[in-house]
């Protein structure tokens, strides 16, 4: 596909939101203890809830090695985040009134330690326990109005960036739409970024989550709504994303370290401008088929030559070399009312196919051409 050359456009983002502050290094989970502590402090002073909730990844249930370094006391909110599906709308509601059920309404800060969508669940509960309504309610960009909970994210995976975004993916079932709620208030207030704690990764999963932030910033890079700041974080993304995945070892200590910073990089780009081609037929696979976000962006990879044929080659030149199998044939023989569910579920995102492919994307996404494509994944 050769697509015209289009003139770069505002992005229409002229107030970024970041992340208040982090720690980084080998080592920095070590810092959290301090950091909850002086929110507890802060609570205590002026008599709010001193408890914290902490919002910890299932990969980790039972394992009390990781858990121990936790600053826990014994009468916070532990939820622990069922990872087996991306979150919901409905689960999300469901986790709100679990806090509430106990008598928090405003703890001293939430932790959010795991992966992308531990890292999401922990920032939509703290929106909703600052604002009314139901998760569905704030599916969009800037519905949310008040001011969300202090938050803190512990990431133990790197890639999607959720660390740094200023939104949190959830899918709503009864409409099939699959979007976050976009608002400077759900930026995380704190970081800690430990490369350490992306060592138990699974190899396959480690490379499926990293390689969001390298689609991340291909999709911005190949867009038309574009800002300086933006491309810089794209540009260094890539090249650190080119290092670990086109290099000998991806999980060596080097390569953890780097990915983690691509990751945060990476969520910035994404903050200051937006996706293209991929993310929307990902969101399809996920909506429709229940497959997680990032091994569905690799999937999609394999229908992407024609709108990224650079990025394309690069993708499979790194699947090779980290010797990682991504599925294959998972919408080759599905039913009409499947394919039907996948055209609607991927046209909808409107925002990221303008940016790809201009405003009359519906012209060169047809039902057939959109069902072509997921055939060749």
């Amino acid at each position: 596909m050769n697509k015209p050359v289009a003139a770069t456009l505002d992005t229409g983002i002229k107030l970024v939101r970041n992340v208040g502050s982090f720690n980084f290094g080998r080592g920095a989970i070590a810092d959290l203890a301090g950091h909850v502590e002086s929110r507890r402090v802060s609570a205590k002073s002026t008599g709010a809830d001193e408890r914290v909730i902490f919002v910890i990844d299932q990969f980790f249930k039972g394992r009390s090695d990781i858990l121990a370094r936790l600053p826990r006391r014994h009468d916070d909110v532990v939820l622990i985040v069922d990872t087996t599906n991306e979150p919901t709308t409905a689960g999300i509601d469901s986790l709100v009134a679990e806090v509430r059920a106990v008598g928090v309404s405003v703890p001293a800060t939430i932790v959010g330690f795991g992966g992308g969508i531990t890292l999401d669940t922990a920032k939509a509960i703290a929106n909703l326990l600052t604002n009314p309504g139901s998760a569905a309610d704030y599916q969009g960009w800037d519905l949310v109005k008040n001011p969300a909970v202090h938050k803190i994210g512990v990431p133990t995976i790197s890639g999607t960036g959720a660390e740094a975004t200023r939104t949190c993916v959830m899918t709503n079932k009864a409409t099939g739409l699959k979007l976050g709620m976009n608002s400077d208030f759900t930026v995380f207030n704190h970081l800690v970024l430990d490369p350490d704690l992306t060592a138990t990764v699974p190899r396959d999963q480690y490379f499926f989550t990293g390689m969001d932030a390298y689609i991340h910033c291909i999709e911005a890079l190949a867009g038309s709504y574009r800002n300086a700041v933006g491309d810089a974080y794209s540009h260094e993304t890539i090249n650190l994303c080119q290092k670990v995945f086109l290099g000998d070892d991806m999980m060596s200590d080097q390569s953890r370290e780097d990915l983690m910073v691509a990751s945060y990089l990476g969520g910035s780009a994404i903050a200051t401008s937006y996706v293209g081609v991929v993310h929307p037929f990902s969101a399809g696979l996920s909506v429709v088929l229940g497959i997680h976000h990032c091994v569905a962006n690799c999937i999609t990879m394999r229908a992407m030559e024609e709108f990224y044929p650079e990025a394309f080659t690069e993708f499979w030149t790194a699947v090779d070399r980290q010797g990682v199998v991504v599925p294959e044939g998972v919408a080759r023989s599905l039913t009409d009312e499947q394919y039907k569910s996948l055209y609607d579920s991927t046209v909808v995102h409107s925002k990221p196919l303008t940016n790809a492919l201009g405003e009359d994307y519906k012209n060169t996404l047809t039902f057939d051409k959109v069902v072509e494509l997921f055939k060749m994944m």
